[in-house]
């Protein structure tokens, strides 16, 4: 396990995000346009506060990369808000689903710099993981919120194992613990990082599905997916408070 320290993330051009069609009233409208910028001023707010740390199960390239590409990336639902700030201004491309809470998500993760490819696991899958293919073609990569939009919590869905199979790219897991957080009371247990908290990063081993890859070696795919997810989520909260000392040193924000 180890620790790295890294400069400032390089800043992406500006990404242009994959718009819903769909339709929503003037009151939805507004309650988009208060709840996004709110979280947007959230994120901005607290972010800067934050003490990252990054972990890897394997060594990044370069040695002090704090992401690396292209990759397909899962992570749990909970955990949107402190990755949002760490990774803003880089181009992810994100699935976002075409729900009411996805179109907010969409627009505030677009205010920092991510591309919202909107679709999920019950609507609008199949476009959005051609969409990710080629996000993938052009060296950018790709970000799952795996158990979204709603759920069932810490259950990993099958997207990134067909989108790996598909383009011939890696899977990796990464989770963010925080020291310190707000907990909401939602199926995520979404956390809220408080200011000045600190935040753990550990980055799972690369897994590559093969070309071939049948049925079973699919669903073994996705086990690993979803042990890889398991395994960084437990050494992240056991080591959070543990930032800033010297295996985990901080990061440049």
């Amino acid at each position: 396990m180890s620790g790295v320290s890294s400069s400032s993330a390089p800043v992406a051009p500006e990404p242009r995000p994959f718009l819903s069609t769909r339709r929503f009233s003037l009151r939805q409208r507004f309650s988009l346009w208060i709840i996004s910028w709110a979280s947007y001023l959230a994120i901005s707010l607290i972010g800067p506060t934050l003490r990252y740390s990054i972990s890897w199960e394997e060594p990044p390239s370069p040695p002090d990369a704090i992401y690396e590409k292209p990759v397909i990336y899962s992570f749990w639902h909970r955990s949107v808000f402190a990755s949002a700030w760490l990774w803003r201004k880089i181009g992810f491309a994100v699935m976002v689903s075409r729900s009411f809470d996805g179109e907010y998500i969409a627009r505030t993760i677009g205010k920092l710099g991510f591309v919202a490819v909107r679709g999920s696991s019950s609507r609008g899958g199949a476009k959005a993981l051609l969409a990710l293919r080629r996000q993938l073609e052009q060296n950018t990569s790709v970000v799952f919120t795996i158990d979204g939009p709603r759920g069932p919590r810490y259950v990993a869905k099958p997207g990134p194992v067909l989108l790996s199979r598909a383009s011939g790219l890696p899977m990796a897991a990464f989770y963010v613990a925080l020291s310190d957080a707000w907990v909401l009371n939602t199926w995520d247990g979404f956390m809220i990082p408080k200011p000045f908290s600190k935040a753990l990063v550990r980055v799972s081993a690369k897994i590559q599905v093969p070309a071939e890859a049948d049925d079973a070696r699919m669903a073994e795919c996705h086990h690993q997916l979803q042990a890889a997810l398991e395994r960084v989520t437990g050494f992240a909260e056991e080591h959070v408070r543990q930032v800033g000392k010297a295996e985990f040193p901080l990061i440049k924000n």
